[in-house]
């Protein structure tokens, strides 16, 4: 048996064993598979209608699995005494079912159960194994464990937080509540965060589909029809999508539902002709990858764009999971598909102390830190009408109410970031590797969003909400460009840089990194100029 490369299990502090997985618990797994071919070097520097983008149909066919090398996993898979359940050509991966035993001997490795504060999972103890006939075929092997990987990145105001622990809303009820109820709190809706960045004007999202990962929680329908009732606007159309199990479970405000809300509302008021599709996946590494998949390589949604607000620092996720993510944010690039990423809410740390005891270094999120994905950071603004009067880096506290950014312990420098200013990693060592974020929006909870969760309105920040604030101003240049925008990074730090299309926030820091005139590891280029970036696209 040969060892699997990065398939080491990730350290999680504060679990605690509680012996060997039953030997007859039945699961799924996902094997993924090399690529046909390797993707062609993308160009830097074409706009928008000169970008050559394949079909999902092409990439498929040229870059999916080969049916030679799926058949050898089945094989493999057979005399191990385990079903293959589907094969999945384009994300280049198979499904595999199994007992617990049958699995810990097809790869050799041991499966034990474990609790943590989540609850209770099943992890790894042991890298895992191939037969050598497989080695350099599977490039990652997913679902062995189901330990939650992936935080959301949104912050409650301190009103709304109180409000969601003590259930003090008095006005709405489980019965439906009066539309002005998105009124009962303060906070900026998408709509406003359009007006004040200048989204282009005469545009919805018409023909565009708006990508949403979540890793729990769910929306109501009734909530969604009375939020967007309040202003004034159609409801979007959206899509639940089931992903490795995962579906729709709305249950209490602070749950995963704010999430779920959040993205759904900041997204569609922006871009409210936009259709959305909602990817619920479990929250392991495993779903992530399997979610992150299933909307890259939709052939039936067909998303122009993906918004991700989920995400944990880069040294909690396993060699082989950053990898298969980041491959597949790299199709999504070949494809035409702009992935919007938050860049965490605890600062440069990335370790917020309510999730255990941080290390005192420096860390990037992922999956914001992958060069494919528009690193998305925050911002606190004042507002005098609608006019921002000033903004500067969200930092209520440096390490739980801040925004993410730095640099990467795992991605080098890409090409098109090399002239701008990433600084050396405040870490020993000052690797400068792959700078996060790119951009930025509002993002303080303290000049957050109004968001209707559960019958219940409350004023909600994190970048959760700048993934979805920036999905939904991508939608709007789609519709109107002659291609999608796609990788937007190369253009920003390349032909964008001075347009006027972003608005440079100079002052504040994030606890290890501090703004400054152009890219910072803070915001990145700044929060949009809506309209003078699709000006910048078309010309």
């Amino acid at each position: 048996m040969v060892k699997l490369q990065g398939s080491v299990p990730a350290t999680i502090a504060d679990m605690q064993s509680l012996g060997p997985a039953p030997a007859n618990e039945r699961f799924e797994i996902t094997v993924l598979v090399r690529r046909r071919a390797p993707i062609a070097a993308h160009p830097l520097d074409t706009k928008p209608g000169h970008r050559n983008y394949l079909t999902r149909a092409e990439f498929a066919a040229q870059h999916g699995a080969s049916d030679a090398d799926f058949d050898a996993v089945a094989a493999f898979a057979q005399q191990a005494g385990l079903v293959v359940v589907e094969r999945r050509p384009a994300a280049r991966s198979i499904v595999l079912s199994g007992t617990a035993g049958q699995v810990a001997a097809a790869f050799g490795t041991a499966i034990e159960h474990v609790e943590h504060a989540a609850g209770i999972s099943r992890r790894r103890t042991a890298p895992v194994h191939l037969p050598p006939e497989l080695d350099g075929i599977v490039e990652g092997v997913f679902g062995i464990e189901d330990v939650p990987i992936a935080r959301p990145h949104f912050k409650f105001s301190k009103e709304s937080a109180e409000a969601a622990l003590l259930g003090s809303f008095s006005s709405p009820t489980l019965a439906g509540a009066a539309p002005s109820d998105a009124q009962a709190t303060s906070g900026f809706t998408g709509v406003d965060m359009a007006t004040l960045y200048d989204f282009p004007a005469g545009l919805d999202g018409s023909g565009q589909c708006i990508a949403i990962i979540e890793l729990g929680g769910g929306y109501r329908s009734r909530d969604l029809k009375a939020y967007f009732k309040s202003l004034n606007l159609a409801p979007p159309s959206v899509t639940a999508v089931s992903v490795d199990g995962g579906k729709n479970s709305p249950s209490l405000p602070w749950s995963a539902d704010a999430e779920v809300m959040l993205d759904i509302e900041v997204a569609g008021a922006v871009a409210p002709k936009a259709r959305i599709a909602v990817y619920f996946a479990p929250n392991s590494e495993q779903g992530f990858v399997d979610a992150i998949a299933a909307a890259v390589h939709d052939d039936v949604h067909k998303p122009s764009v993906i918004s991700i607000s989920w995400g944990a620092p880069e040294s909690e996720w396993t060699e082989q999971g950053l990898a298969a993510m980041n491959q597949a944010f790299e199709a999504a690039a070949a494809l035409g598909v702009t992935v919007c990423c938050a860049a965490g809410d605890a600062g440069s740390g990335d370790q917020n102390p309510q999730n255990g005891t941080p290390d005192g270094r420096a860390h990037a999120d992922f999956p914001a830190s992958s060069p494919y994905v528009l690193g998305c950071g925050g911002t606190r603004m004042t507002v005098s009408g609608n006019t921002i009067t000033s903004e500067t880096v969200w930092n209520d506290d440096p390490t739980s109410s801040a925004t993410g950014g730095g640099v990467s312990d795992v991605f080098d420098l890409p090409a098109w970031q090399a002239n701008a200013g990433v600084p050396k990693s405040v870490n020993p060592g000052g690797r400068v590797g792959r700078g996060v974020p790119d951009v930025a929006g509002n993002a303080s909870p303290a000049t957050g969003y109004r968001v209707r969760v559960d019958f219940m309105t409350y004023t909600i920040g994190g970048t959760s909400a700048v993934s979805p604030l920036w999905a939904g101003l991508v939608a709007l240049l789609n519709q109107k460009l002659p291609q999608p925008v796609g990788w937007l990074n190369p253009l920003l730090y390349g032909p964008l840089a001075g347009s006027g299309a972003m608005r440079d926030i100079t002052s504040g820091d994030n606890g290890g990194y501090p703004a400054k005139a152009g890219w910072d590891a803070c915001t990145g280029w700044g929060a949009p100029v809506g309209s003078k970036l699709l000006a910048a696209l078309e010309t």
